[in-house]
């Protein structure tokens, strides 16, 4: 295993995360606004010992982001922002929170969906695919298999199979000390290898990533305005997005944030 990534350090940044999850399932209630549950993020965060790695994050041309965690409510895919929701949750929202922490100088990245107080079943069977195509995509991420198999499995199980979307364009990541580093980790299959030149690259042990299928049901395209970091659905339906870190070793891909599997999918 590659002594770059310090795993005891980099599994108790994942453990922040996970452990910011369970208690945001616990408190999280229909009425809440979008704000305050950021601000339960940000107390939580200081109380583990560690601090958001979204709140200031630059890209160009792009604001820094000004919430401490991804707050996305039913059509927003990613990058939902506290303005990009301003009234209260109500019965049958779909909230996703994606928690990014830097905790002793490692990052842990994972995100979860919720839904408040109750589901359609629609939104039942968007969220049930969206946990399943992260455990098959995971399961595929062997030493010595290219990083595509993890593509073929997620988009081979939720297209396919379920019928939803995969959202294009957007992908998983490289994680350690920095937020974001290679490789990119592609959910959907390239049409052509200038689309994800590191498709044909081997799952290495020691490669430290997080990955991230982001779903809707109508479609895989998505509309943004420029400036802004809310990512919606092209065609405002619903959207869920998962997301592990995942270590890989010579036994095989060693999930970080495994204990997220058993948050509970309705909450409030």
């Amino acid at each position: 295993m590659s002594p770059k990534i310090d795993v005891p350090r980099a599994a108790a940044a994942a453990m922040c995360v996970v452990k910011t999850h369970q208690h945001l399932a616990e408190f999280i209630r229909e009425g809440m606004t979008l704000a305050q549950i950021d601000a339960e993020v940000a107390r939580t965060l200081n109380a583990l010992r560690c601090k958001s790695c979204f709140l200031g994050y630059k890209i160009p041309r792009t604001p820094p982001f000004p919430s401490h965690a991804c707050l996305s409510v039913n059509d927003c895919v990613v990058h939902g922002t506290v303005a990009s929701f301003d009234q209260p949750l109500s019965e049958g929202d779909i909230l996703s929170i994606d928690i990014g922490v830097k905790h002793e100088g490692w990052i842990g990245d994972a995100a979860w969906t919720y839904a408040i107080k109750s589901r359609s079943d629609e939104a039942k069977a968007l969220m049930d695919c969206g946990i399943e195509s992260l455990r098959r995509g995971v399961a595929a991420m062997q030493p010595g298999a290219q990083l595509v198999e993890f593509a073929r499995a997620v988009q081979g199980y939720a297209e396919s199979e379920c019928g939803f979307h995969l959202t294009r364009g957007l992908g998983g990541h490289g994680i350690g000390r920095k937020l974001h580093t290679p490789p990119f980790v592609s959910n959907t299959l390239p049409n052509l290898p200038s689309e994800w030149p590191d498709a044909t690259r081997t799952w290495t042990p020691g490669t430290l990533v997080a990955v991230e299928p982001m779903l809707a049901i109508g479609t895989g395209q998505t509309r943004s305005e420029p400036g802004s970091w809310p990512i919606f659905s092209a065609d405002a339906s619903l959207s869920v997005h998962y997301e592990a870190d995942v270590l890989i070793t010579e036994q095989g891909p060693r999930n970080l944030t495994e204990l997220m599997y058993d948050l509970p999918d309705i909450i409030a």
